[in-house]
């Protein structure tokens, strides 16, 4: 645990008891605050007390007469579409408000840091699509390379509940918008950025504003070095802004949109291939179609980003690619279930928007496609450029008909189930083919999670084998 700095004898509340908010008043109340904790499921709050945390109710009149702070858990809407009342209620009251992320970047360095030979290091890791397993991928590939690493934030433990990193740690965090846009501290010392596609819209009132969240990791955090994936204006402008020159090397771009050129520091895969340039030129490379844990364009790119963090701390092209090709990947990333038949079953369901699922589609030839969920926002035209490689599409959800609408071109079984759907493609599927599930949609209509649903595609598969 890392104990909050600079909060001993304040009464700070916390809303949410989730696993973030959970860590969070634990690790305020070792740091000698006093934690009040709230949340408006009574389940959430019994587990609280449960573990001798005070639990007062925030919603009543003068809840924040005598606090000092309130933290927040990232689910929990601060500005829009509308903040909730209890964050409404510390803003009236002049009560500043920040999140376990903000703790944990005023809390990380201590004292003891002064005797380090070599001071511990942050990689922080933001994106649409992508930022898991990239996340993962640099996490891997230092502890393949023998560097006493953590992994946290969005991914693994809450960030205040890993251990104090020691001399020459690294802790590697993945960071969602939500938790970015509310931290009132973010130092990271390498950030990351992979991608951005349409999400998230309506806590951000629109594409700016989502943007603008992410961009807070890189204009006010100020790395020491940014790897930005510059396949996108957003990414392309994000790199401008943080460079002062063409040849500012604290500045990574990445792509695998083509090769990039230019005195600075890039890396890029083009036809499988990553390449590392500086000062024009070649410095690194790895074939990647080989790695069986990183199929297709969309992972090509995590391992650029990866790379490119990697190569920051010093590590040697050849060690990058060895750890590569012992990486696994993440369930529900692109994750091999079973292979028979001739017929691979791949399992894909965080591609819970249309950009991941159309990286997933453009992975594979020869797709039964099982599809469906909670539709987002925007539609599904962006993935005409895969659908081509769509056999037949199995559309699961309840609203099934209505999603099948938007896949012109392709032929469509309505199946509204995962079970139907699973059975379908398996009787339909031929060798050389692939059955993926890639929803492009939430999973909130009939799951509680991708996870879930995920798991669901995988029991009916092994099920039926």
């Amino acid at each position: 645990m890392i104990p909050v700095r600079g909060v001993e004898g304040a009464n700070i509340a916390v809303l949410g008891l989730g696993r973030s908010g959970l860590s969070a008043a634990r690790a305020l109340r070792a740091g000698g605050a006093q934690a009040i904790c709230w949340d408006d499921n009574p389940q959430a709050r019994t587990q609280a007390e449960a573990e001798g945390l005070e639990v007062r109710d925030l919603t009543r009149a003068g809840a924040f007469d005598e606090i000092a702070m309130l933290i927040v858990s990232p689910g929990i809407a601060h500005l829009y579409p509308a903040p909730h009342r209890v964050v409404a209620a510390a803003q009236d009251a002049g009560v500043p408000v920040d999140n376990d992320i903000g703790l944990f970047f005023r809390s990380l360095a201590t004292d003891d840091w002064d005797g380090f030979d070599v001071a511990p290091r942050v990689i922080a890791v933001t994106g649409s699509n992508g930022k898991s397993t990239t996340t993962a991928l640099i996490h891997h590939v230092l502890e393949s390379a023998g560097r006493s690493v953590q992994i946290a934030g969005n991914i693994g433990r809450g960030v205040l509940d890993i251990d104090p990193p020691g001399d020459g740690g690294v802790v590697v965090l993945e960071l969602s918008s939500y938790q970015i846009d509310l931290a009132r501290a973010l130092t990271p010392d390498v950030a990351v950025f992979t991608n951005l596609s349409p999400d998230h819209l309506d806590r951000h009132a629109g594409l700016g504003g989502y943007f603008a969240a992410k961009r807070r990791l890189f204009v006010e955090g100020g790395p020491d070095r940014a790897v930005i994936g510059v396949d996108e204006s957003e990414g392309r402008h994000l790199a401008g802004e943080l460079s002062e020159g063409r040849g500012d090397d604290r500045v990574i771009r990445v792509s695998v949109a083509g090769k990039l050129s230019g005195p600075g520091w890039s890396v890029f895969a083009n036809t499988g291939f990553l390449s590392e340039y500086r000062k024009g030129k070649q410095v690194g490379a790895i074939d990647l179609r080989a790695v069986r844990g990183l199929p297709g364009r969309h992972n090509h790119q995590n391992a650029c980003a990866a790379y490119a963090a990697c190569r920051t701390l010093g590590l040697a092209p050849r060690v990058i690619e060895q750890a590569f090709r012992s990486f696994e990947g993440l369930p529900h990333r692109s994750q091999i279930v079973a292979e028979a038949g001739g017929v691979r079953y791949v399992n894909d369901s965080k591609a819970t928007n249309v950009d991941a699922a159309l990286q997933a589609l453009l992975a594979f030839d020869k797709i039964r496609w099982i599809c469906g969920g909670l539709e987002k926002e925007g539609g599904l035209s962006a993935l005409a450029p895969g659908l081509q490689h769509v056999r037949k599409a199995y559309v699961i959800g309840r609203e099934a008909a209505q999603f099948a609408l938007g896949l012109e071109g392709v032929e469509v079984a309505i199946c509204t189930t995962m079970a139907r759907a699973v059975e379908a493609a398996m009787a339909d599927a031929a060798p050389g083919e692939v059955v993926l599930l890639a929803p492009a949609a939430a999973s909130f209509d009939q799951y509680d999670n991708f996870e879930r649903r995920g798991e669901d595609f995988m029991t009916e598969v092994r099920a039926r084998l």
